[in-house]
């Protein structure tokens, strides 16, 4: 075999791996976050006030309870689905900021998925973020966008940022938003 044809034969092997292997999941996933943005900030002159605080929704273990514990806090709302690889990728990071700023910021990382496959997928990637189930066809006070997607809330209810796909969530612009927002 010439040189070429070993390069060939292995360039294939690793586009196939990068399709049909956990190598391929594991690379797709750093590629995702590669090419992820930092979410822009809403100027506050164009800040949306959310309706109210009035949602349903529950917790990790199956229990429901109101979002309107959290007014008048800082709210990080992340929508998510276990089998989509963006959200994969986002979660590691959200999960870095969680690490930072859990104990100031109420994080609602909302699925609408069955609680099995969720446990599963939260073991698997070691996550320690709170989970929330999202109740289908109940009332919310926001838009329930397709994931990934998120929100960051400020203490008097207003949307600072509203990201629709998958964000850099683990950077300097974001620890400095969420300080000056806990700080208000």
């Amino acid at each position: 075999m010439t040189k070429k044809t070993i390069i060939n034969v292995l360039l294939i092997a690793a586009v196939i791996s990068f399709f049909v292997t956990p190598v391929g999941y594991y690379g797709k996933v750093y590629l995702n976050r590669l090419f992820a943005k930092t979410p822009s900030i809403i100027l506050s002159e164009e800040r949306e006030q959310i309706a109210n605080y009035d949602w349903k929704l529950k917790n990790a273990e199956w229990q429901f309870f109101n979002f309107n514990k959290s007014k008048g806090k800082v709210v990080f709302i992340n929508f998510w689905a276990s089998w989509r690889l963006p959200c994969a990728a986002e979660l590691q990071e959200i999960q870095e900021v969680y690490n930072t700023y859990g104990n100031a910021v109420d994080f609602y990382i909302i699925t609408d998925e069955e609680r099995e496959p969720v446990e599963l997928f939260m073991k698997k990637n070691k996550f320690t973020f709170p989970v929330t189930y999202l109740i289908i066809g109940g009332d919310s006070p926001l838009d329930v966008l397709e994931p990934p997607a998120s929100y960051v809330l400020n203490k008097k209810g207003e949307i600072v940022i509203k990201e629709t796909d998958i964000a850099d969530w683990d950077n300097a612009t974001i620890s400095a938003l969420l300080e000056e927002l806990i700080k208000e």
